[in-house]
């Protein structure tokens, strides 16, 4: 019987608060009722806590002690589609239910009354004097009409000074007056021009909007090349769930890439939409989280947090770069934007895009499957074509051994600069787990036991398999050929690959890309926008370059080593070589100049290395399905990451093996435990990590047994326990 929607003076209400309880807890309702979904405030104990009406009160706990809720928030009340989602989403990532609900009140003051602020509107006088710098203010107003700007944005898109503005103020050409924070968001026109489509891109917009318009679920992935246009097509899927009156939100995978995608949503609908990600400020943060609940914000771009805000009629969610291994969350609670997109829209009758280049294992599978429909753009827009691929054998450049530009890859640079055309050295540094490589055979040592790496631990001085625990000493010579003081932790750091750049070429202009070298987005942005203008001749990156930049002048990529991914210690090592590989390439050859990406490896017959440079993605795809299928590992089977963490390694060992011999429950279910061995990342902010991996089928009902498992363990001291189920990374 589902619970009433209104709930008067007196009567039980289970409210859920954000406190680590583990289950709603029953209070009285306040004078004038409350809703059902209802943002409230109640005391517990000393306190003054948040929560949500979560349902009628289970009434089990003495009625003369039960305290009245305090008051009522002035929000807009959970609805029933976003608490359904919260329940689901904890079952599945055995997530206790006061962590969701955290997840979903991520905004300060959610309780506070509206403060306020100046802003800024054309006003009736005209100026006595006219400058340029007043016609641009003036100009700005005009253009949008009733939209009211803060001081900071009037004179950021006017191009003024704020001085400008109060002289203007002084004349009554310009009115200042107080409003509240959290005003609505300016509406969006989603009858303004679109940019003009392909062939391709129109009928896979079409496809876009018409399945928007059914306002029924539907997951589609939007396959297509670097540089095809998948924004331009889902922008028009976007313009759809407007002209439905519904909301769309645009999940992306890193800050750095907002403000250009910012610029073109402004330039598609009239304005910019609301950010949601953790460079907005606390207040920002309010107001959209206030105005979503409201429908005051229709396009919501945001990080993986944005899924839980309170969308009052979502229509649409866009997963860009769906593929990205940024949309796991590694930390507090465990889960993975992208599938828990098409949950929430599974749930509210929206449809999802997963856009990708190069899709991850798990969609082109639910594609295949026939579960996802999937749309295909072929070709580059405009004049660009795809770069040339080419491999550099490693083995017969006789490079020195403290050095990573080969000479084949020098000679390419050096044909660039002269052309006075841009070049890109690319090294994706894995930092926990190197691989271990012989320089004379290109051998890479493997664990004896399953297909992964051994990593070195040179505390230990062994090299460990973080896959099943096994481990043994670092040998002297290569187990392969015999050779000696040839083995080596494959890659050096970006800035050492600048330092030698700098030394190769002393007369160009090196820059290096990489998040962790400025301190902030807006630094990160100003750099990438001045290399787009030609502010460098070689570009050194990481990871960071690969996603969404456009480099028009820039015809090379090199990729420093392209074997650094392979035999990675997770089961999606050779995915992500081959994701990152075709990605960076995408980058060369943006504009009219084609392009040549070159891969330098010590294993150009690895079936990874010739996929990326047949550009057999397809073939790629159904390989390492089939390889997966027999391994019966995700997609095609379900694994779980158990971590114990504590300051005392041998207790969480000790935790550990108590597990792995109660595996009762697990194997009720056809389940297998493997470990417990020590973490990859073996201690983090002074806690020793242990690891234990589970192992099922498909089908396999693994929640159930895994909470019963789980919950025999009786923690002792500042032992903790994460379950991560369908684990990214295995650190």
């Amino acid at each position: 019987m589902p619970p009433p929607e209104f709930f008067h003076q007196g009567e039980l209400v289970g409210v859920l608060t954000t406190q680590p309880l583990g289950r709603a807890l029953d209070y009285k309702a306040p004078e004038g009722g409350c809703h059902l979904g209802a943002f409230v405030e109640v005391p517990l104990g000393p306190r003054k806590v948040l929560g949500v009406v979560w349902g009628a009160g289970q009434g089990d706990y003495d009625l003369s002690k039960v305290r009245s809720v305090i008051r009522v928030l002035d929000a807009a009340p959970m609805r029933e589609e976003l608490r359904s989602f919260l329940s689901r989403a904890a079952a599945y990532t055995l997530t206790p239910m006061p962590a969701m609900l955290r997840l979903a009140t991520r905004a300060p003051g959610l309780g506070d009354p509206p403060s306020m602020r100046k802003i800024y509107r054309r006003g009736t006088a005209e100026p006595d004097r006219m400058t340029d710098a007043r016609r641009r203010v003036l100009a700005t107003l005009a253009d949008y009409g009733d939209l009211s700007f803060t001081l900071k944005e009037l004179a950021e898109m006017a191009g003024v000074t704020s001085s400008v503005i109060k002289g203007l103020v002084a004349q009554d050409a310009v009115i200042e007056q107080d409003s509240p924070r959290d005003v609505p968001f300016a509406r969006m026109d989603p009858t303004l021009p679109s940019k003009e489509l392909t062939a391709d891109q129109a009928a896979a917009s079409a496809l876009l909007a018409k399945g928007v318009a059914s306002e029924t679920y539907a997951t589609t992935l939007l396959r297509g090349v670097t540089g095809s246009g998948k924004t331009e097509v889902y922008l028009e899927a976007v313009a759809a769930a407007l002209k439905a009156g519904r909301q769309a939100l645009v999940l992306l995978p890193e800050i750095a890439l907002t403000e250009q995608f910012l610029h073109r949503i402004a330039a598609r609908f009239g304005t910019k939409p609301a950010e949601w990600h953790s460079g907005a400020t606390m207040t920002e943060r309010r107001r959209i989280w206030r105005m979503v609940g409201q429908g005051n914000a229709q396009v919501v771009i945001g990080a993986r947090s944005a899924l839980f805000l309170p969308f009052q009629n979502l229509g649409l969610i866009v997963v860009d770069e769906e593929h990205d291994t940024s949309y796991k969350q590694e930390e507090g609670v465990l889960y993975n934007a992208r599938d828990m997109a098409v949950l929430r829209a599974s749930i509210c009758g929206a449809q999802v895009v997963l856009a990708s280049a190069t899709p991850s294992l798990e969609s082109w599978a639910n594609a295949e499957a026939g579960k996802y429909t999937r749309v295909e753009l072929t070709s580059r827009f405009g004049p660009a074509v795809m770069p040339k691929m080419g491999a550099i054998d490693m083995r017969a450049e006789g490079l020195p051994s403290d050095k990573w530009v080969s000479p084949t890859l020098r000679a390419e640079v050096d044909k660039r600069l002269e052309r006075g055309e841009q070049a890109m050295l690319f090294i994706n540094r894995r930092g926990y787990a190197p691989v271990t490589l012989c320089r004379a055979c290109g051998h890479q040592i493997g664990c004896d036991d399953c297909d992964a790496r051994m990593v070195e631990h040179r505390f230990l001085k062994r090299l460990v398999c973080h896959q099943c625990g096994e481990s043994k000493p670092m040998p002297e010579a290569c187990p392969s050929c015999d050779a000696t003081g040839k083995l080596a932790a494959v890659g050096p750091g970006v800035e050492r690959l600048g330092e030698e750049a700098a030394a190769l070429w002393p007369d160009a202009r090196v820059a290096t890309l990489s998040s962790d070298m400025y301190g902030s987005a807006r630094a990160l942005k100003a750099e990438i926008a001045g290399i787009a203008e030609g502010a460098a001749d070689i570009i050194i990156g990481t990871q960071l370059v690969a996603k969404g930049h456009n480099f028009p002048n820039l015809t090379l990529v090199g990729v420093i080593d392209a074997d650094l991914g392979l035999m990675g210690s997770d089961l999606r090592a050779a995915e992500r070589t081959f994701q990152l590989m075709r990605q960076v390439a995408g980058r060369a050859g943006r504009a009219e100049t084609p392009g040549t990406a070159l891969l330098q490896t010590y294993q150009p017959d690895h079936p990874v290395i010739r996929a990326i440079l047949a550009g057999d993605e397809e073939g790629f795809w159904k390989a390492e399905a089939g390889e997966r299928r027999q391994a019966g590992v995700p997609p095609y089977g379900r694994m779980a990451g158990i971590i114990l963490s504590g300051p005392d390694v041998a207790a969480a060992f000790d935790a550990g093996n108590q597990l792995a011999r109660q595996d009762g429950p697990l194997r009720a279910v056809g389940a297998k435990v493997y470990g417990p061995a020590p973490a990859p990342i073996a201690r983090v902010r002074g806690r020793h990590r242990v690891r234990l991996l589970v192992k099922a089928d498909k089908s396999a009902p693994l929640q159930d047994a895994l909470a019963k498992w789980v919950g025999q363990l009786r923690l002792k001291g500042d032992l903790r326990i994460a379950v991560d189920i369908d684990p990214q990374s295995f650190y």
